[in-house]
């Protein structure tokens, strides 16, 4: 069965943006999908939102598994195919997600260490990033870097911006459309 976890980012939830409409579009697909519910958004710990991926995924251990973040969610996935060694997750959408420092101090601990691309590339073959032309956390050309460090493909949305609720955007078509693609 093919399972989607979505993963939110920094101070958001699971219902929030447009993963309801995902979860939604998906379960019209016959895909099942959950949005994680991560640890202490305001504060978050990498070593926490790490533990809560891992249960989830091998939990569903004999599941096709795809893993769509947000933001520090993104974030938190490429950080997770840096130590896993699970051989059922098949592709990860990366939205408006941050590779390196920002004006967030609070975010720090996710972005210490530069990304170790090799492995990530190892764990998981379809990778796509997805980002606001405009996006005020995420440059453009941190995406381009990411999509290119992974031979993902990028996705660039026109005034976009974080691609979150205050940027209005309750539906991600985009997203929904890159993870039908992967599962084929």
């Amino acid at each position: 069965m093919n399972k989607v976890f979505l993963i939110h980012g920094f101070e958001g939830s699971p219902n929030g943006g447009w993963r309801p409409w995902l979860m939604t579009k998906l379960n019209e697909h016959d895909v099942w999908a959950y949005s994680l519910s991560m640890p202490n958004p305001e504060k978050p710990i990498l070593k926490e939102w790490l533990d809560e991926i891992k249960r989830q995924i091998e939990k569903n251990k004999n599941d096709n598994i795809y893993l769509v973040g947000h933001s520090l969610g993104g974030t938190a996935i490429l950080r997770y195919l840096e130590i896993c060694d699970e051989k059922n997750i098949k592709g990860a959408i990366l939205v408006s997600t941050p590779s390196e420092k920002n004006q967030l101090r609070e975010i720090d601990n996710f972005l210490e260490t530069d990304f170790d691309y090799e492995t990530i590339k190892r764990q998981v073959k379809n990778i796509v990033v997805i980002n606001g032309d405009d996006d005020p956390y995420v440059p453009t050309l941190s995406a381009k870097h990411v999509a290119q460090e992974t031979d993902g493909k990028l996705i660039l949305i026109p005034n976009g911006k974080h691609l979150n609720d205050s940027s209005g955007f309750r539906d991600l078509p985009e997203c929904l459309n890159a993870l039908l693609e992967m599962m084929g």
